[in-house]
């Protein structure tokens, strides 16, 4: 029994610290939902800390009941196991939401760059270059909050100065063995602050047009137009070549062609471009062109370039175009569909050659009483029936049958 009472001040203690945690955090939660109401960093931070606040704040609570409460009577060595435990509790905790409250303040950051917008080049820059920075607080949360755990134990403290002094070499072997890897990363930071690729770009990569979806410190992730995802390792940006077309801005210009008969009329083509890119908000009104640019081989070629805000719209934009004048040609403009023309010219004073074969008798079975005889032997040898299958010619009926 006074075992049971020694005991029941740190049971009390932790309820006591179960009950706090859950006041404070429901207190804090109300303002923080007040706040939200008109402000979205609220909302944000409370997406993003709310889980490793709580556990942080129980874990701090205990860790005081239990110090203050703990019986005299238990050894050193479970006393100290038990502040080592709650230590190494509350430093995986507070990297945690050291973490969470960072990328809070990038997300603060990045709400003031919108990518609804046509021009968002720097928007995406930002945003490519925040989120390689998140990585790495991530990455050097964990290992700081590794490293702090390991020295709480006095063997790894002890060791410390021999791995700081064998540094040096640990580090040439590991460049050398993932060297890849270590290519990879530095070549994700150079595209992260360089500004070659960013987040929402459109490029043309191996001959596959899509967007820049994902940029990590490895790999980037390129969205297809066909919801395919091409992974490429970061080195192939920064070693191969590859198109950009929103580098500078997200305006395009596009090209439509058209190989018509020479009788078509320009003119009458260049209004109807008018026309329909009048109805049409896919175009941004700053390029519109039509010209006859070649004239070969019994065609003209029409180009036609139009401008539109980015990339998409410019593919929709120019399908338009095509669809319309494809559409005119064959209702008002008919006399500028393709045609091949062949024309057939004879030969004045007929044909002079079957005539010479005949003159000079270079034939088979006529023109000569060789060729007669020839042409005699084979139609002797062929009947000529009547109606009723019956020869009219008695003597050659007995020729044929050999009678």
């Amino acid at each position: 029994m006074a075992d049971l009472h020694a005991w029941l001040p740190l049971a009390v203690a932790c309820l006591i610290a179960l009950v706090a945690a859950v006041v404070v955090t429901w207190v804090v939660g109300v303002i923080v939902r007040v706040i939200a109401r008109r402000s979205e960093w609220a909302r944000t931070i409370a997406s993003r800390a709310r889980i490793p606040f709580r556990l942080l704040l129980l874990d701090t609570l205990l860790w005081i009941g239990v110090t203050i409460t703990m019986p005299f009577d238990v050894p050193l060595p479970a006393v100290e196991a038990v502040h080592h435990v709650f230590l190494i509790v509350t430093i995986a905790l507070g990297a945690w939401f050291a973490a969470a409250l960072v990328i809070f303040f990038e997300d603060l950051g990045l709400a003031r760059y919108r990518l609804d917008v046509p021009d968002n080049r720097s928007a995406r820059r930002v945003r490519t270059q925040v989120m390689v920075i998140r990585r790495l607080t991530v990455v050097a949360a964990v290992v700081v909050g590794i490293g702090a755990i390991l020295l709480t134990f006095p063997g790894a403290r002890a060791a410390g100065t021999s791995i700081l002094a064998s540094a040096g070499i640990l580090g040439v072997i590991a460049g050398v063995a993932a060297q890849s890897s270590l290519g990879n990363l530095f070549a994700g930071m150079q595209l992260a602050f360089s500004g070659a690729i960013r987040l929402d770009d459109v490029v043309v990569v191996n001959g596959e047009w899509g967007r820049i979806e994902e940029l990590t410190l490895t790999y980037v992730v390129v969205h297809i137009w066909d919801d395919r995802r091409m992974v490429l390792p970061c080195t192939f940006f920064t070693t191969q070549p590859f198109e950009n077309w929103t580098r500078h801005h997200s305006e395009l210009l596009g090209a439509v062609e058209f190989d018509l008969d020479w009788r078509v009329s320009p003119d009458g083509m260049r209004g109807e471009l008018d026309r329909i890119l009048g109805k049409t908000e896919l175009w941004d009104g700053r390029v519109r062109v039509l010209q006859v640019t070649d004239a070969i081989g019994g065609f003209v070629r029409v180009r036609v370039l139009v401008t539109a805000k980015d990339a998409p719209t410019l593919f929709d934009l120019r399908c338009y175009v095509r669809e319309n004048l494809v559409a005119w040609v064959q209702r008002e403009g008919a006399a500028g569909l393709p045609r091949q023309r062949v024309e057939l010219v004879e030969p004045k004073g007929g044909d002079t050659s079957l005539r010479s074969r005949a003159v000079s008798g270079d034939t088979l079975f006529s023109g000569s009483s060789d060729a007669e005889q020839r042409a005699s032997q084979f139609t002797e040898a062929i009947p000529t029936l009547g109606p009723r299958g019956e020869s009219p010619d008695g003597d050659a009926d007995r020729r044929a049958t050999g009678a």
